[in-house]
């Protein structure tokens, strides 16, 4: 008794419904592939830097607007209560509020 043949990648046994091996790679059954189209552009034709900077400008501005109410009142709050404890501490330090706040220590 003589072995199987083993079945490769190119598809040469008769195997399956319609007498082809369908498991290679690239030999799916489809058409024969004719002729490879390829396109090609001349480096001085290539313009990479087209409208980079009017794109960044309104890209930036859209993306700011768009998230300015999240870091700005967090910002605004944080600054104006770091004022208020320095102007509150420097007033605890001097002359006046030491003599009005200073027994209670």
């Amino acid at each position: 008794m003589r072995p199987s043949q083993i079945l490769r990648s190119g598809g040469d046994g008769e195997v399956g419904k319609y007498g082809k091996f369908l498991g290679g790679w690239g030999n799916l059954g489809s058409q024969t592939q004719k002729g490879i189209n390829s396109f090609a552009l001349s480096a001085n034709r290539q313009r990479p830097l087209a409208g980079t900077l009017n794109a960044a400008i309104f890209n930036t501005w859209r993306r700011f607007s768009h998230q300015v109410l999240y870091f700005a009142p967090p910002m605004i709050i944080g600054y104006l209560t770091m004022q208020w404890a320095i102007e509150r501490n420097e007033y605890l330090n001097s002359k006046p509020g030491r003599a009005e706040f200073g027994d209670e220590e």
